[in-house]
């Protein structure tokens, strides 16, 4: 049979390049899925892009697709057919069901058992018919993070379509797409390429389209791009900044990547560095130039789509922008520090927060007393000044020109006019770790100055807004209460400060006037972030639940609990301690009701007697035990129970007739269960359904 190789391009107005990355991978499953949904085979498929094309290059596609061959078993042959061989309402029903003649069905042994089949058999069809429908399903079926409707009310996509070139092999595969009809035409690079390309067969697409200054493979495009960027430092003798994101941003805002570098005045290079790597990488797509020590130099690498004649045009074209830029970030340097932060802060009451939440001057007042409280509650009574400075001072450079312009440099500026300012380094360090981590991944504050003003930052934020009703639901959190919840965590875990975020949440709701129900939706939304944060630690459903029922609101106890129970779960002490606990919740379970009052001399037996002595003696010690949060020493202390209860079960026939023993050891029981519980449900944990079984044969 015939295969040729299948090219399909759509190719449109320039797609943003965060929309062209994630079409690439779309546009491969959504083919991946239809092709075999078609029935039509292929040795491989790969999708590439540029701002203006999506391309998906199939390998070795057949002239038709694969044969349709179904089988389906219908009612047994006894219930097919009667004893002369007539057929019966099943046979009817099941022939009209499958849409086949009577006639056609066979009979099939299935593990001895003779069963009616019907067998469906049909040619396939020849891809030119069968691709048109595939492909226009495949440009229908991308849905970008933005859809629009363009020249076409009938089609929604990133950006207009304005041609569609596809070929099988030499053949025009026709399909319409809205208003765009498939060929054999490409278009060549904007401003270098052809307007209008030619493509006879799918094998030369590639190398066409390279000859008219589009590279369409993107991973080439990248290695083009690295290759000269590497020429550039080396003539620079210096390093280039070529962060991952920024290249792969570039890779895609371009068809034919020219690296070039250009200057600028090192008078600029007196501003703050972040201010100066925002403007290059966030605003200009450029890449900062570093020299050996690490600190940056006065050039900066750019990516033209464009291989000028004279490349010096575009250089100075680049470096004019970039001059603006700087200059504008130099006036607002100069004229933010004509007024210190602290002056600034009664500017906040200007600006809105949050319409029924007051003015980000009421939130930073709520920030400053959460921060002393939490201060006081973790014991860093040493900080408290500290932190109260930074926490007054927290959004204060939220109203300087330099973050208005620069949105990214918040906290960045605040560090470093609180240092021009003569505000201690910690308050100034503060000012930017409180964002801390930023994302996925970051580095965490570098002390608890930092950490205890982004912690408050963060609970207020969740309270204010569970209270006035912004609750996170399904894909839609537009305050970013998860992010902020998931941060608190982080922190929290990453410095060791055993915060106790029921009561931080309650001192919160108290300074926003939170209802109890309020308070009460913000802890199960913390119980479940936790629970979805420790996963993550530790893939084992029975055991994160365990920790967080018993300790979320204390997310670093939480933590220590589950690393404790992954560590000794194996241990047999700790499986004897399991199979205890629930051989005594089963019994409870399935007692009749009975009071939990219990008198030590109704204990006639010595194992009764035994049992009492051994949670008189321990109970105390448990308490000792939670106080301290010291988990394994709870769970070995709990398991001094476990050989003291089995004696009990061998020995005591706890569902006594006598009315007063049933109800004595019953209440004894409910003593262990009362200790056992201090450490959860352990009956949840994996393993326990054998530990009940044997538990309730005991019994």
């Amino acid at each position: 049979m015939k295969v040729c190789d299948l090219v399909f391009e759509i190719g449109t107005e320039e797609i943003p390049a965060s929309y062209a990355v994630w079409a690439l991978s779309e546009v491969k499953r959504l083919a991946e899925e239809e092709f075999k949904a078609s029935r039509i085979p292929f040795s491989s498929m790969e999708s590439y892009g540029t701002p203006r094309r999506l391309v998906l290059i199939v390998k070795d596609v057949p002239e038709r697709q694969e044969n349709l061959y179904e089988e389906h078993r219908g009612p047994t042959w006894n219930q097919a057919y009667d004893a002369n061989g007539n057929p019966t309402k099943a046979a009817y029903g099941f022939a009209r069901g499958k849409g086949v003649p009577l006639e056609s069905l066979r009979v099939k042994d299935y593990n001895g058992t003779q069963y009616v089949v019907s067998v469906i058999e049909r040619e396939g069809r020849p891809i030119t018919e069968v691709l048109p429908e595939v492909l226009v399903r495949i440009t229908k079926g991308l849905v970008f993070p933005k859809n629009m409707y363009w020249d076409d009310p009938t089609l929604r996509f990133a950006r207009p379509i304005r041609w569609i070139l596809c070929l099988w092999g030499e053949s025009v595969i026709p399909f319409e797409v809205g208003r765009s009809s498939s060929g054999r035409v490409t278009r060549g690079h904007r401003f270098m390429g052809a307007k209008s390309i030619e493509i006879r067969t799918a094998d030369e697409y590639m190398d066409k389209l390279y000859d008219n200054y589009v590279i369409v493979d993107h991973n080439k495009r990248r290695e083009k791009m690295l290759s000269g960027i590497s020429a550039i430092g080396k003539e620079l003798a210096a390093t280039v900044d070529a962060q991952p994101r920024l290249v792969e941003e570039n890779c895609f805002l371009v068809e034919y990547p020219v690296p070039f570098y250009g200057s600028f005045d090192e008078a600029f290079l007196e501003l703050p560095e972040e201010v100066l790597t925002t403007v290059m990488v966030h605003h200009q797509r450029y890449m900062p130039v570093r020299g050996s020590d690490g600190k940056l130099k006065p050039y900066f690498v750019g990516i033209s789509n464009n291989r000028a004649t004279e490349m010096g045009v575009v250089v100075d074209g680049n470096e004019r922008v970039l001059r603006a830029r700087f200059a504008d970030a130099a006036f607002f340097w100069e004229k933010d520090l004509e007024r210190p932060l602290s002056n600034r802060v009664a500017d906040l009451k200007h600006i809105v927060y949050q319409e029924q939440l007051g003015s980000l001057y009421d939130k930073t007042l709520r920030i400053r007393q959460l921060s002393l409280w939490l201060c006081e509650a973790l014991g860093k009574n040493e900080a408290k000044e500290l932190v109260e400075r930074a926490a007054y001072l927290s959004k204060a450079d939220l109203v300087t020109q330099m973050v208005y312009e620069f949105p990214e440099l918040r906290g960045v500026m605040g560090r470093e006019y609180a240092r021009r300012n003569g505000e201690p380094d910690a308050v100034a360090r503060a000012l930017y770790e409180q964002y801390l981590p930023a994302y996925a991944g970051d580095r965490l504050p570098s002390d608890v100055v930092g950490a205890i003003v982004g912690i408050a930052d963060r609970v207020d934020s969740i309270v204010s807004c569970f209270k006035v009703g912004l609750v996170p639901t399904g894909s839609q959190d537009p305050y970013g209460l998860r992010r902020a919840a998931r941060c608190v965590t982080e922190v929290i875990w990453g410095l060791a400060l055993d915060v106790d975020l029921k009561e931080a949440v309650r001192q919160a709701g108290t300074l926003v006037e939170a209802s109890d129900e309020v308070i009460e939706g913000v802890y199960d939304f913390l119980r479940q972030r936790l629970y979805v944060q420790m996963r993550e630690r530790r893939d084992d459903h029975s055991s994160v639940a365990l920790a967080v029922s018993i300790a979320w609101y204390r997310p670093l106890q939480a933590l220590l609990l589950l690393e404790r129970l992954f560590a000794l779960k194996d241990e047999e002490w700790f499986e004897d301690l399991v199979t205890s606990a629930v051989r005594v919740r089963n019994i409870l379970t399935k007692a009749p009701s009975f009071s939990a009052k219990l008198e030590e001399g109704d204990l006639k037996l010595e194992a009764e007697r035994e049992l009492y002595e051994a949670v008189k003696e321990i109970n105390p010690l448990v308490n000792d035990c939670l106080r301290e949060c010291d988990w394994e020493g709870l769970m070995k202390l709990l398991s001094r129970l476990s050989p003291v209860i089995s004696r009990f079960f061998d020995e005591v026939f706890v569902m006594s007739e006598d009315a007063q023993e049933r109800q004595s050891r019953l209440s004894l029981l409910s003593l262990c269960n009362d200790l056992f519980r201090t450490l959860g449900d352990l009956g949840s944990l994996k393993g326990s359904k054998e530990a009940a079984t044997r538990g309730q044969d005991s019994e």
